[in-house]
């Protein structure tokens, strides 16, 4: 006779500590985003430098999870642990902006080194989830993500209000909230039930985990999915400017808020969709939705009445699919590589946002602006495609009701 095993139960800080955690280490990516105007003042940096100052954590980050991949860091010592040491550096490293950095060189390698240590927040943050919500990890990992699209979209929620607070208290504040984050994440969540331990270093960890057919049709589904995300997040308040010119800059930064925000409807939204549904079914509609806004940009973009209510669609879908995906990386990973796996499709993602970014920007001097969002359509085409054999996995195994988190 089969006996259920009812999973552990995870004590009820866990989730709400792991949310804020990430949410509070993560703000140092986009801490540069909210003072740039007031930085850019201060250090005479000119418009160039800008940009710069931007990819410079982009690229730390891509460059940190290579790092941390390659050493299956989140993989060989204790994920929390790892979490706090970034947590505290990372913290570091964006405070020094104020009392270390007399040129554009040295801003720009400060803000770099918090994109590396980025990458012992972000994804070991899903690996600590991952660790206490095995069958549940497409919820939590929906509050996950969505604390961190909120994030995303805060520097323009500030600009849009008019914060006057100076930007060096702006820069300590949120290195102290990072540091918080840290501290908060190593007290109050311990290794969860399901963290595998006992990893030992090997150069082709990185390379073991595509080895597993339905890891590769994961992380493919992810990798197109972030062809899409944040070309789009990139390019919304252009997209208003161009579709609403009557906005002052206070209300396109409100709007620009509201649709990045809305994002986090999508994020928690799917988790618990996913525990009726699934993760692999969940992320393809998703996708498929984005997929579709995409097409109809074309169209919406030259109609003013439709383009906010569109984009506010747009941004729930766009990023709804990703806690999905991410949680399918992570169950379809060999249990003693998830860290390993999260960070290495991390770092690819990102390494192709560069590249989608770049391409949008250089197809909106060639072609008009209404035309070009439309070749986004790619990256969801690429990931409808990778994840057809999980739809099919899914459909071949019985409805589980999962108990809610």
């Amino acid at each position: 006779m089969s006996q259920t095993v009812t999973p552990p139960s995870a004590p009820a800080r866990i989730l709400p500590t792991i949310v804020f955690s990430q949410f509070a280490g993560t703000s140092l990516w986009f801490a540069g985003n909210a003072v740039l105007p007031e930085l850019q003042a201060s250090l005479q940096l000119q418009e160039s430098a800008l940009g710069l100052l931007t990819s410079a954590v982009q690229f730390g980050f891509i460059l940190g999870t290579l790092c941390f991949a390659f050493f299956s860091l989140a993989d060989r010592i204790s994920p929390r642990l790892l979490f706090l040491i970034c947590a505290l550096l990372g913290a570091t490293a964006n405070a020094l902006v104020l009392f270390s950095a007399t040129s554009v060189g040295g801003v720009l390698l400060l803000r770099a080194v918090t994109g590396f240590l980025l990458a012992g927040i972000y994804p070991v943050g899903m690996k600590i989830a991952a660790s206490w919500y095995s069958g549940r990890l497409g919820k939590a990992i929906g509050y996950l993500v969505g604390a961190l699209v909120l994030g995303t979209a805060f520097p323009h929620l500030l600009r849009g209000l008019g914060a006057d607070l100076p930007w060096q208290t702006m820069l300590l504040a949120v290195s102290a909230l990072a540091a918080l984050g840290g501290v908060l994440m190593y007290l109050l969540v311990p290794d969860g039930p399901y963290h595998s331990k006992g990893i030992g270093f090997d150069t082709g960890n990185m390379l073991k985990v595509f080895r597993e057919k339905e890891f590769r049709a994961a992380a493919f589904g992810y990798f197109g999915h972030m062809w899409e995300l944040y070309t789009l997040w990139a390019f919304v308040p252009f997209i208003l400017a161009f579709g609403l010119p009557q906005l002052s800059p206070d209300q396109l930064s409100i709007y620009s808020f509201s649709v990045i925000a809305a994002g986090a409807i999508g994020c928690i939204g799917g988790g618990y969709l996913s525990q009726r549904w699934g993760s692999s079914w969940v992320a393809f509609v998703q996708l498929l939705l984005s997929g579709i806004c995409c097409i109809l940009s074309v169209w919406v973009l030259q109609e003013p009445a439709l383009l906010l209510p569109f984009l506010l669609f747009w941004g729930i879908v766009v990023v709804g699919d990703s806690p999905q995906l991410s949680a399918l990386t992570a169950k379809t990973a060999p249990p003693q590589l998830v860290g390993t796996a999260l960070t290495v499709v991390t770092s690819i993602g990102f390494a192709i946002t560069i590249g989608s970014i770049q391409f949008t920007g250089y197809l909106l001097t060639v072609i008009p602006p209404h035309l070009a969002f439309a070749l986004l359509a790619i990256g969801p085409l690429v990931g409808l495609l990778s994840l057809r054999p999980l739809l099919r996995k899914q459909k071949r195994q019985p409805a589980v009701t999962q108990t809610a988190v």
